[in-house]
Formats: C-alpha cells, structure tokens, sequence
C-alpha cells in the first residue's frame, strides 16, 4: 500500500485551522427536526420472516465505524461458494411521507466532515437500532449468492431476516492477518474477491482506485491528511456490494421499475486522447482493454499517478436513471461493465432504500409500493445535489488542511511531480502538481512545455488557513 501522512504539530496554526473546519462544518450541517428525531428514537424494528441468527455474519469497515451497513458469511459449497451480504433494513424502519423520511430526502447522503460525519440519519437510527453491530439482533435484508469455481454468480435470492453480527472487523486489521496466514471469518474473501476481478475483467469492467486523500486527526485533536491507495482487502469486499448491486439492477429491469447508477461508455475520442496521454508519459496503452492496463500499472511508479489522473477522464458522467414502465436505453455502468443499481448502503446514502424496497418486492413476487413508485421520479436530482455537497465539503475540508500544513513553510522551494495540466488538461498555463512532503496536492503554475509526469520547482509564496488558498510562483534553475 502506498501511503504518505503528513501532520500539522500543535501551533497556531493548528488552531486557526481548527476554527476554519468548525466554520466549515457549520455551512453544511442542518439539524434534524425534533419530529425525525423522535422517529428515530421510537422506529420499531420490521418484522423478520427468517431467522439467521445461527449464521455468523461479520462486518467489515474502517476502524471505529458505527454506521454499519453491510454483513457477510462466506462457505464454500461444492467446488464453489455461498455469498450471504446482509444489509441493514433501513426501509422497514422509515416510515414513508414522515418527518425522518423528509430529513433524508433533504440530506440525500452522509457528509464526511473533518471532525465526524453529517449523517443522513439520526444517529439513534445509523448508529444504533438499524446499524448492524456486533452481538446485536437486528433485521437485514439478506442477498445470498451461489457462485461457481471461477466465482460468477449462478443464482441469487433476497430475504427479509434477523440476524445477528459475530464481530465488528477493520480493513487494517483483517488486511494484517490475512497477510499473516491466520485465520479469518474474512479468510475466503481474498479467494472470492479475487474471481470476482476476473469476472469484472471479462465483462470488460475497469476499476480506477486513485490514491484516496483523507483528513485524519490525531489522539491528541491535531489534523493532518494522508494519500494512500486501498488496501486489497477494500477492492475484495467492494466486489460483493458490486456483485450485489449489479444483482439489484437486474431484478429492477425485469421488474421494469427502478433507479440505475449509470455512467456511459468513453467514446473513441476520449480512449485516443488518454492513448497519446500514456504514450507522453512513458507508460504507452498500446493493446487490450483500458480496464486490463490500469489494472496492470504498478502502484510503486511514480508515473503512475499521472496515468491514473489522465485516466479520470474516462470515468466521467456518471449519474442516476429512474424508470417505471419502459426500460431505460442508458442502462450501464461502464466501469463496472453492467447495469448497476446502488443497493448496500441505505444508512449512508438516499436512494439505496428505494433500489432496496423495489429488489424485495420483486423477491416476493408482490406490487412495488406505490409510496416508492410516487417518489421515483425525484431520486437523480436529489442525488445529484447531495454528490455536489459532499464533493464540495471534500475539497473545501481537503484545501484547508493542505494550507495549514504549508502554511509554516511560506518562503520554501519545493520540487513538485506535475499529475495534470491546467484545470481540465488545458493549457492555461498551470498545473496540478504533488509534493512529497507534506504530502499535498496543489495548482501551481508551471514553465511552458511542462509535461504530465516531469518534475518542477515551485515557491510557495502564501498559505491562507482560513479560506484555503495557497499562491506558489515556478522558480527555474537548480
């Protein structure tokens, strides 16, 4: 795992950026009506019509998460193997039209702060009576896949039950002791994880995994952000909410009623420009799908970065279709390389409650309901606005760190790696550049004829903690 942290020591600094993500989480918070909060504290668990609570599910998620979405069992059966991905019941327990369900549609998502999570739901519900926590009975909506020996799925059903988590695990930990050889509740989940990337690979998926950037704080209260690369374990479990989703999807489309996470295939021009892209840089895409190259680049290059930015432009215009009645022409996911439908995290995101209300009618061969028929239509756009304000909170939370790390060193010349020119790959005379230490990722401008991958010198002239800026001017020479 490629991983750089840089934090910001105890100073003045620290605390003027403390009071700046304070403000920040403030423009994005909207306290929850004392009616949703009371729903919340009273919704009663739906009734379960299976009862699994002999099977010992796990979790698996980042270290300290309390919003628990997903649970799984992995056997093996014969010369393959039985999937159990339980996910928290979240449409039995909002009710429909009511003041908790008004407050989700307003939220759409779970924001991520510097300094904890804006949840879409109460916490008494997201992090308690819904949340699938360790040794807790709680009602799931229960996908069990039977997978053949090279992993591809040969049957599926879905089911309300009640079930109860053995242990709450942490991609870290597990990461560590599957490294180790020890065993693992999580022990088949290399093996099925690993066909279940050979299945996306044959249907002609591509997976991007940039280096994620997160603000992480310190016992002591002090930020700091890190870069890092997911951790293999990550890229196997996120098979089974693929596998799951691509799952919901199909069952939407024989239902004929749905919401689809879609994003269109890149069209020739995109695929040759990123082509002549990868040849500049050194790491020319000559043959085979682009989904088989980036999964072939090594995480140890540095000019892997820059391909892997280039490359972000192929994975663009992804979007939410809502449909009832006709199937939708835009039906498929490109990366993943089938229809896909977001169907494993209803604590945390809207429009999982939907895709999942709709999957357990069609399992039990009943009429969707018409509260989510009525509704249907709204999704796309109450999705879209609350992507925008995550992705707003990310970068703004992301450019405040960033100026407090720098903020000390104004003065300094930094040698820079260049990722990607100008805002949009165009030549306005800037670039987006990484400096190793700290490890921050910033527009600078750059000398013409600077190319993705080259390395620069740059002066950091300002560093204002309070709106996130930072000004730095090209420094030539040695």
């Amino acid at each position: 795992m490629l991983q750089r942290r840089s934090h910001i020591a105890p100073s003045a600094e620290q605390s003027e950026l403390a009071e700046a993500l304070a403000e920040l989480r403030a423009e994005f918070e909207v306290p929850f009506p004392p009616a949703a909060l009371e729903e919340a504290e009273n919704a009663f668990a739906p009734e379960a019509g299976l009862d699994l609570r002999d099977v010992p599910f796990v979790t698996l998620d980042p270290e300290g998460s309390r919003d628990l979405d997903q649970a799984f069992h992995l056997e093996r059966a014969g010369g393959g193997y039985i999937v159990r991905y339980a996910i928290a019941d979240v449409p039995g327990f909002v009710t429909p039209d009511g003041a908790l369900d008004a407050a989700a549609r307003e939220r759409g998502q779970t924001l991520y702060a510097a300094d904890g999570s804006i949840p879409l739901h109460p916490r008494a519900l997201s992090e308690g009576s819904a949340s699938l926590l360790p040794e807790q009975e709680r009602p799931a909506l229960v996908w069990t896949f039977t997978l053949d020996a090279a992993g591809a799925v040969a049957d599926w059903r879905l089911e309300r039950a009640l079930i109860r988590s053995r242990a709450q695990l942490d991609y870290v930990a597990v990461q560590a002791a599957l490294d180790r050889g020890e065993d693992s509740p999580a022990a088949l989940l290399p093996e099925i994880g690993r066909l279940r990337l050979e299945q996306e690979a044959a249907r002609g998926g591509a997976s991007l995994n940039l280096p994620d950037a997160e603000v992480v704080r310190s016992a002591d209260g002090t930020y700091g952000l890190e870069r890092r690369h997911p951790l293999p374990v990550e890229d196997w479990n996120a098979q089974l909410s693929l596998m799951t989703g691509m799952a919901a999807a199909e069952a939407m489309l024989e239902a004929r009623v749905g919401v689809l996470r879609t994003m269109p295939q890149p069209d020739d021009e995109a695929f040759e420009t990123f082509r002549r892209q990868t040849v500049a840089l050194g790491r020319p895409w000559t043959e085979g799908r682009y989904g088989a190259y980036l999964r072939g680049l090594d995480r140890a290059d540095p000019l892997t970065l820059p391909v892997l930015e280039a490359a972000s432009a192929l994975f663009r215009g992804a979007g939410y279709v809502a449909f009832d009645g006709e199937v939708p022409e835009e039906r498929m996911q490109a990366a993943i390389g089938a229809p896909y439908a977001h169907a494993t995290a209803p604590l945390r995101r809207l429009v999982d409650r939907w895709s999942l209300s709709i999957c357990l009618a069609v399992a039990e061969g009943r009429e969707v309901d018409a509260w989510v028929r009525e509704s249907l239509s709204e999704l796309p756009r109450l999705m879209q606005e609350s992507s925008t304000r995550a992705s707003q909170l990310n970068a703004q939370t992301i450019a405040l760190v960033e100026a407090a790390l720098l903020a000390p060193r104004v003065g300094e010349v930094f040698e820079a790696a260049v990722v990607r020119l100008g805002g949009n790959g165009g030549g306005d005379g800037t670039a987006t550049v990484q400096i190793a230490e700290p490890a921050v990722t910033v527009r600078a401008p750059v000398p013409d004829g600077t190319k993705p991958g080259s390395t620069v010198r740059i002066r950091l002239e300002a560093a204002d903690i309070r709106t996130g800026t930072v000004t730095f001017v090209p420094v030539s020479g040695r």
